[in-house]
């Protein structure tokens, strides 16, 4: 089953995510960066959108991700400035078109020294997207209760250039979500779960 506007207003996303203390990670070795979690309504169900990065990029060569990048002290004012400005230049959503719901806790990534300012936001579809393909190889859209749905999250042990490595992921049909996206989606879908109704309720009828 589906979620959409009817059981997840915009409103109650607004109210979690920025009525709640976020976590910050403070740390002058590593970079800052900032992604946005995107989310559009098709059909009367959230989706979250994702890119494959291309094998051009010089990190996270062909994996899955959010929109995003470094800050650019020139550029940006602060990191929301940051995700707002890498997601019109990677898919071409426009800041004008896109409604900041909220930030999420800040993560680190464990190989490429960046600490993440990830935020949460809605915009329009259908939509007009304008790919970067040099940084991004394709676009893919989830919906949100394939994510939440239990039976798709998983913890397995990998061994990456000769070490181990244990990974928490996501296996969406042939689409798999590792890495600081996976950390940044099971700390959005943790707090979703928090508002969102139960299966049991919905099976009771009591929403």
């Amino acid at each position: 089953m589906g979620v959409g506007p009817e059981t997840l207003s915009e409103e109650s996303i607004v109210k979690l995510l920025q009525g709640r203390k976020r976590k910050t990670i403070s740390d002058k070795r590593l970079k800052l960066a900032a992604v946005f979690v995107p989310m559009f309504i098709k059909d009367g169900e959230y989706l979250v959108l994702l890119t494959r990065r291309t094998y051009k990029v010089r990190t996270h060569k062909g994996q899955i991700s959010f929109p995003g990048g470094g800050f650019h002290s020139g550029e940006d004012s602060d990191m929301l400035d940051t995700a707002l400005r890498e997601t019109e230049e990677e898919v071409g959503i426009l800041k004008g078109d896109l409604s900041v719901l909220g930030p999420l806790d800040d993560i680190r990534t464990h190989s490429s020294g960046f600490i993440i300012t990830p935020y949460v936001g809605i915009f329009p579809y259908p939509y007009d997207f304008n790919v970067n393909d040099f940084e991004i190889n394709e676009l893919i859209e989830v919906p949100l209760s394939t994510l939440l749905d239990e039976r798709n999250f998983k913890e397995e042990s990998w061994v990456i250039e000769g070490q181990p490595y244990h990974a928490n992921l996501y296996r969406c049909g042939d689409v798999i979500i590792w890495g600081a996206t996976a950390r940044i989606l099971n700390h959005f879908l943790g707090l979703l779960r928090e508002i969102l109704p139960d299966e049991e309720e919905k099976r009771e009828g009591t929403v």
